[in-house]
């Protein structure tokens, strides 16, 4: 499987915009994107000292099997 390219790409599909108008619509554009980046770390979930050392004690119980291993 090929990966896809993470270049940005901008399509002009009316008018005739200048050079100066180009420039300045891609600096607001990379702007906003560094902008948007830096926001979209997530955060590590913090795990206390309990929750560490914390371990099962016993399996989980059973449901499908009826008390005493039998039905009657």
């Amino acid at each position: 499987m090929t990966e896809p390219d993470e270049t940005p790409r901008m399509e002009i599909v009316r008018g005739n915009p200048t050079e100066e108008e180009l420039a300045a619509l891609i600096a607001v554009v990379a702007e906003a994107y560094s902008h948007d980046t830096e926001e979209a770390v997530a955060e590590e979930p913090r795990i206390s000292a309990w929750q560490r050392t914390q371990r099962g004690i016993r399996r989980p119980l059973r449901r499908d099997i009826p008390w005493g291993r039998y039905s009657g």
